[in-house]
């Protein structure tokens, strides 16, 4: 799928002015079942069918949209934003591989973060893209650990606070207070209408972390179904295996293949490749199980 190609026949956004307009558009695009999404999913990886791949974009740019929105804090223009997401989208749907039992909103979520991400940081001077990953994790999370930590506080942060999110993100004292000084002053109020005007607010389009109940049931319960499909093939791994993929994969602060290559004394070279041949038999190992459990849409 092209990008340029694709992007030509999705609504247009031209720029703040626009966008108002172009919310309304993407919400006339319906919601796809899981049998109908991995249908078209299926035309399009196995006969290239491009209405197959629209349909499967159009209907996620709402999702585009709302991540867009948790990201305009950082004073970028929301059209942007958008833009990126939905470059992001569309290689999430070049790659998706519906046999995998994931729902797409769940697979290229990343996708659209990711695009969104590297934008901002390209954008924003404080952030260049030679910071390492800590720093830009602080960059990405300070705002939502403020909020659970300190709702209410304002201006520079308590010394408790400011060790409680160093601590959580593995950066020095001195760089939360930083980047919070150069952060305060961006947020923008909930109820700032869209468009001057109008009655559409902000908030109406703001990410509902709590989401939609339907469709925090549906995750729920994929999620769970992926991590008993996790519980048992991680079984399979040998002792070392195991180690290495929960060190590298399933540890909320991930070591890197430097510590890990100094723990086990071999080469870092040795445990990326010991890395990839455990993470390839657990996703084979799940992918077989999940088929024999049904828990994949028929063919």
């Amino acid at each position: 799928m092209s990008t340029k190609s694709e992007i030509s026949n999705l609504p247009v956004l031209t720029g703040e002015g626009g966008l108002s307009l172009y919310l309304a558009q993407i919400k006339k695009f319906p919601m796809l079942d899981a049998e109908e999404e991995y249908m078209l999913a299926k035309n399009w990886k196995e006969r290239g069918n491009l209405k197959s791949a629209h349909k499967l974009v159009t209907s996620h740019l709402r999702l585009v949209a709302k991540i867009a929105m948790g990201y305009r804090g950082y004073g970028l223009p929301v059209s942007e934003l958008i833009s990126e997401g939905n470059i992001g989208l569309m290689q999430a749907v070049k790659k998706f591989d519906p046999d995998k039992g994931f729902r797409l909103a769940t697979y290229a979520m990343w996708w659209i973060k990711a695009g969104i991400q590297e934008y901002v940081l390209r954008s924003w001077s404080l952030v260049k893209m030679g910071t390492t990953a800590a720093q830009k994790k602080l960059f990405f999370n300070l705002k939502k650990i403020k909020q659970q930590i300190a709702p209410t506080q304002e201006g520079d942060l308590k010394k408790e606070q400011v060790k409680e999110i160093s601590d959580r993100l593995g950066v020095k004292s001195e760089e939360v207070v930083s980047m919070n000084r150069r952060m305060m002053g961006q947020e923008k109020s909930l109820n700032d209408p869209i468009q001057s005007g109008e009655k559409g607010e902000w908030q109406d389009w703001v990410v509902d972390e709590n989401m939609d109940q339907e469709l925090y049931v549906s995750q729920k319960q994929e999620l769970d179904e992926k991590k008993l499909l996790l519980k048992d093939a991680i079984k399979i791994l040998n002792d070392r295996e195991k180690k290495i993929i929960e060190a590298r994969k399933l540890s909320n602060n991930p070591k890197t293949l430097d510590e890990l290559s100094k723990k086990y004394k071999i080469s870092r070279e040795r445990i990326r490749q010991i890395e990839n041949k455990a993470f390839e038999k657990l996703q084979k190992a799940m992918l077989n199980s999940s088929k024999s459990k049904n828990l994949l849409p028929a063919k």
